[in-house]
C-alpha cells in the first residue's frame, strides 16, 4: 500500500501523521510512504529523522502579511506547487493521501482531485484553520480532533481526536530514572510545544528557587532557551539543582515526560492536550494568541470537564506560574482533574484514521461514524 502524506510546519501538523503511520504499519505489511513538505517546516528534521523521504514542494508558508517581495512569490510559488504535486502523484501512483492541514495541504489536494486519488484530511484544531476550509470539498473524508468540528466542514466528517504515538506500557517510575529525575518529588512539567514559549522559560526562570522548594521540575526551553537555562542550573544550590532538568527538546523521550509528570503547564495544541488526557495528566494552558483563537477552542471541553484551568498569555508570568504550580500540594484536585482527563481521552485516534485511509485505498465504503467514534476512544 502506498501513501502520500502532506504535512509542514509545526509539529502539531507532523507528529499526528507519524502516529498515524505507525498505526498503519502494523496493519499492513507493505506499507510505502512518501512525504511532501515545505522549505520552512519541522519536517525538514523531522520526517528524515523517522526514516521517511522527504520531498519539498516548492510553496512556503502563506501566512505572511507583510508588504514585501513575498506577498507575490508565494502566490505564484503556490500555483506551481499544484502541478509538482501532480507530476509526483503521476510517477508514484499512491493508493491515498492524508494531509493534517497547514499550507502544503492545497496544492496537494488540488492534484489529488484532479488525479482521482482518494484522499483524507485530518484537522487538528477546534476551529478549522484557513487552509482546511478552503481545501475540504476536495477531500474524499475528513477526520477532526473535536466534537463540533464537522460542523463547520462539508462533506463526510469523522470525529476521531488527535492521534498520538503510543503511551501504553510506560512505567512512571521508571521514566522518572530514565530522565534522572527524583522518584517521589511532585513533578512539573513545563513545555512550550514544538516551537517553545518565550513567556514560559521567562516565567520558569523568576519561579525557579520557589517551585524547587517543593517540586522537580522538568523544563523544555527549546533550542535558543537551553543555554541559558544551564547556566541558571548550575547556580542552583546542589539540592535543587538535581530537582531542576531543562532539556532543548524531547521527542521520544516525549512520552516518558508526560508519564513521569504531575501536572503540566503549557500551550494548547491538539497533541499536547491528546497525550495528557491519555494518561490523565492535569494541564494548566497558556492559548497561543496570535492564531484566531484557535488554542482557546482546543482548551475547552478540557476546562469544562475539569481537567485543565486557564491562564491568558497576557496574565502568565512568575506570580501566575507559582499559583499554578499550588495545584500540585493538593493531591485530591490532581485526582479529580487527572480523572477528568481520562474521561476525555481518544488514546486510539490513530487507528481510527488508520481505518479511514485503509476504507479509502481499497476503495470500499467509508465506516459509520459511530464505528470510528468507538474506535477512537478503545484504550486497548
Amino acid at each position: 500500500m502506498r501513501i502520500l502524506i502532506a504535512a509542514g510546519g509545526t509539529g502539531g501538523h507532523i507528529y499526528p501523521a507519524l502516529a498515524v503511520l505507525r498505526s498503519l504499519s502494523e496493519r499492513v505489511d507493505d506499507l510505502e510512504v512518501r512525504w511532501l513538505g515545505g522549505h520552512r517546516g519541522l519536517e525538514a528534521t523531522i520526517v528524515p529523522a523517522a526514516g521517511y523521504r522527504l520531498d519539498r514542494l516548492w510553496l512556503r508558508s502563506l501566512r505572511s502579511v507583510e508588504l514585501s517581495v513575498n506577498s507575490v512569490a508565494d502566490p505564484l510559488r503556490l500555483g506551481a506547487s499544484v502541478p509538482q504535486a501532480m507530476a509526483l502523484l503521476a510517477r508514484w501512483r499512491p493508493r491515498v493521501i492524508l494531509t493534517t492541514g497547514g499550507y502544503v495541504s492545497i496544492p496537494v489536494l488540488a492534484a489529488a482531485r484532479a488525479a482521482g486519488v482518494p484522499s483524507l484530511v485530518w484537522a487538528g484544531d477546534r476551529m478549522p484553520g484557513k487552509s482546511i476550509r478552503a481545501t475540504a470539498r476536495l477531500a474524499s473524508a475528513i477526520a477532526v480532533a473535536f466534537e463540533g468540528s464537522c460542523e463547520a466542514l462539508p462533506g463526510k466528517c469523522f470525529v476521531t481526536g488527535t492521534p498520538i504515538r503510543s503511551l501504553a506500557g510506560i512505567e512512571r517510575t521508571a521514566a522518572r530514572e530514565r530522565l534522572d529525575l527524583p522518584a517521589t518529588m511532585p513533578l512539573l512539567l513545563v513545555f512550550g510545544g514544538s516551537q517553545a514559549v518565550r513567556r514560559l522559560n521567562e516565567a520558569v526562570a523568576g519561579a525557579l528557587p520557589h517551585l524547587l522548594s517543593r517540586a522537580a521540575v522538568l523544563h523544555i526551553t527549546g533550542e535558543p532557551a537551553y543555554a541559558e537555562a544551564l547556566r541558571r542550573r548550575e547556580e542552583l544550590p546542589e539540592k535543587q539543582r538535581a530537582r531542576y532538568r531543562p532539556y532543548p527538546s524531547l521527542h521520544a523521550e516525549m512520552a516518558d515526560a508526560l508519564m513521569a509528570a504531575d501536572l503540566l503547564i503549557g500551550r494548547a495544541g491538539s497533541s499536547t492536550l491528546a497525550e495528557a488526557a491519555a494518561v490523565g495528566l492535569p494541564l494548566v494552558v497558556l492559548p497561543y494568541p496570535h492564531a484566531a483563537a484557535h488554542q482557546v477552542a482546543n482548551a475547552r471541553r478540557l476546562v469544562d470537564a475539569g481537567g485543565a484551568l486557564v491562564i491568558a498569555d497576557e496574565d502568565f508570568d512568575t506570580a501566575a506560574l507559582l499559583e499554578a504550580s499550588s495545584i500540585l500540594d493538593q493531591p485530591e484536585r490532581l485526582a479529580r482533574m487527572s480523572a477528568a482527563c481520562r474521561a476525555e481521552a481518544r488514546p486510539a485516534a490513530a487507528r481510527a484514521v488508520a481505518e479511514l485511509l485503509l476504507s479509502l485505498s481499497e476503495r470500499r465504503s467509508l465506516p459509520p461514524a459511530d464505528h470510528i467514534e468507538r474506535i477512537s476512544r478503545d484504550a486497548a
